[in-house]
């Protein structure tokens, strides 16, 4: 077992003069990215950070951020990573409910008043006792460089020595807030075990290197950033390019600039980058995307065609990672090897040391290739939810077996296949219906570019399919053609009922669809009759 700093002090050990982290073009070397967490680190201290103490992190995908991970975990604190989109009231719940000491901020990003939402909030916590900015000045903060310079205090220096016998790999590092769908978020709480060891095994799936060249825009706040990004590419001393702003030409456009050979992204995303690529075509100057080796496609379902477009057309030989924060987060993943139906059509295998199971509602184990909900055993289950036993022991049992809410198969061979979430399951008729499945069939629609299903009220049938569609460029869709399309693929009580054709999709900054958002929206759209019921055509 490894603690955070381990897993740096030994990759920095190993390769002090490789690339770590590289960004508007300059390189930090793993020599002295060490250097600098332990100088942070020893400034935490010197600031009067304790054991056990939380500090937050809010800012972008910046090098700061990957410094600040580190130093925290190192000087034996708790990091507590912030949505760069929260508003005030959520900025005043994250850091009252985690009881952060500090906070590392950048003062603003893309025109959010990160410094005044503070300033707001401060009088409400009387807890946090230092701010500490990034990139600019604010009024009642520490600079970034003013913690590196009280790191040089040898006092400091010792009881920063002093303090890495003491730390236990199997206690908690991090309280990670999923961004979620409803009420307020409960804080996930995992060890230095859970993350660098489900960080090691991602990583070695995708037999990383150190001469693999990681672009991670998916955002750091987030499990796929800090854990399977960050922590996985320093785990083999791979080089970090981050990016603040995931924008889909320039992501392509550094992957051809800077050979990067790893590339994470949610199926959003690779939606974009996709499009992006069929645009340069067209135009006579694809993106040359031949350093493109692997990466990841995860956060969210990934369709069929999207996993195929991304190998045929991106030349991301991707693997697919199914997972949740509280597991640390990654439980299922496919493999270089897997057969390519089965690397597009299910999210792989359990990791080693990680069982699964599905269950019925009472949660008793259900037969081979039976539907029900996955729950998880293992290494990457967390510690449980920051002061909310309640919520701990409904989301984990006396057994240790996590319950992920998921809708999922598995077949003879441990092959797990995501079929819906279980509070999106749709009921029509009696008959159970999953949105992933119609989302499938719809992603092979030609004028198709993003596609999400959910359930609404229906008087005859309980509850019937409601599609919402974001449509090609250059392309017109037309929702009773749309049930046609369906009508020829699935059982007619699959069909959707109703269609929207909309330009975007309400997300969470992680890259997920709020689909309780588009319930509201549907529900808004039926009550005020500006949404008809389409015929449902038979299967011919």
């Amino acid at each position: 077992m490894r603690t955070l700093a381990q897993v740096l002090e030994e990759t920095a050990t190993q390769y002090p003069e490789h690339p770590a982290v590289v960004y508007e073009g300059k390189t930090t070397t793993y020599g002295d990215l060490s250097q600098a967490v332990t100088r942070l680190a020893a400034g935490l201290i010197k600031m009067g950070i304790e054991p056990g103490d939380k500090v937050a992190i809010w800012m972008p995908n910046l090098p700061e951020w990957i410094s600040a991970y580190f130093a925290i975990a190192r000087a034996g604190g708790v990091v507590v990573p912030m949505n760069t989109r929260y508003k005030t009231n959520e900025v005043r719940y994250i850091l009252a409910n985690s009881e952060a000491k500090a906070v590392f901020f950048t003062p603003g990003f893309l025109g959010i008043d990160f410094a005044g939402m503070l300033r707001d909030v401060q009088d409400d916590l009387p807890e946090l006792a230092e701010m500490i900015a990034v990139g600019e000045q604010a009024e009642g903060a520490r600079s970034f460089g003013e913690v590196l310079e009280l790191g040089e205090d040898e006092r400091a220096l010792a009881e920063l020595e002093r303090r890495q016998s003491a730390i236990d790999p199997r206690g908690c590092v991090f309280i990670l807030y999923p961004s979620g769908t409803t009420g307020s978020p409960k804080g996930a709480m995992l060890s230095h075990h859970n993350m660098a060891e489900n960080a090691r095994q991602i990583t070695e799936v995708l037999k990383t290197t150190p001469e693999d060249k990681f672009l991670l825009v998916v955002p750091f706040f987030h499990c796929f950033g800090c854990v399977m990004g960050i922590l996985g590419a320093v785990t083999w001393g791979a080089a970090i390019f981050p990016m603040p702003v995931p924008r889909p030409e320039e992501t392509l456009r550094l992957v051809q600039d800077e050979g990067v050979s790893v590339l994470y992204g949610v199926p959003t995303m690779f939606v974009q980058w996709l499009e992006a690529q069929r645009a340069a075509q067209r135009e006579g100057r694809p993106y040359d995307l031949s350093s493109l080796r692997t990466g990841i496609m995860a956060g969210a379902p990934c369709p069929v065609e999207v996993m195929r477009g991304a190998i045929d057309e991106l030349g991301c030989n991707a693997c697919i990672c199914y997972g949740l924060t509280e597991a640390s987060p990654v439980i299922t993943m496919t493999r270089f090897e897997d057969s390519v139906e089965r690397r597009v059509e299910t999210v792989g295998r359990p990791l080693p040391g990680v069982e699964v199971r599905v269950v019925d509602d009472q949660r008793k184990p259900l037969p081979v290739g039976d539907a029900g909900e996955l729950a998880c055993r293992g290494d990457n289950v967390m510690l449980g939810y920051w002061k909310n036993p309640q919520a701990t022991e409904e989301m984990i049992d006396e057994k240790g077996w996590l319950y992920s809410g998921d809708l999922a198969t598995i077949d003879e061979d441990g092959y797990v296949r995501i079929v819906g979430r279980k509070k999106d399951m749709i009921i029509t008729g009696g008959f159970n219906v999953y949105p992933a499945e119609i989302e499938e069939v719809l992603f092979t629609h030609p004028g198709v570019q993003n596609v999400a299903v959910i359930g609404v009220p229906d008087e005859v049938m309980g509850e019937v399919a409601m599609a919402f569609i974001i449509p090609r460029e250059g392309h017109t869709v037309e929702p009773q053609q749309v049930a046609e399309f369906c009508a020829q693929r699935v059982a007619g009580f699959k069909v959707p009922r109703y269609v929207v054709v909309a330009p975007e999709f309400p997300m969470t900054p992680s890259g997920k669809v709020q689909k309780f958002r588009l319930r509201e929206q549907g529900a808004e759209l039926i009550d005020s009759g500006r949404l008809q019921k389409l015929e449902v055509l038979k299967k011919r």
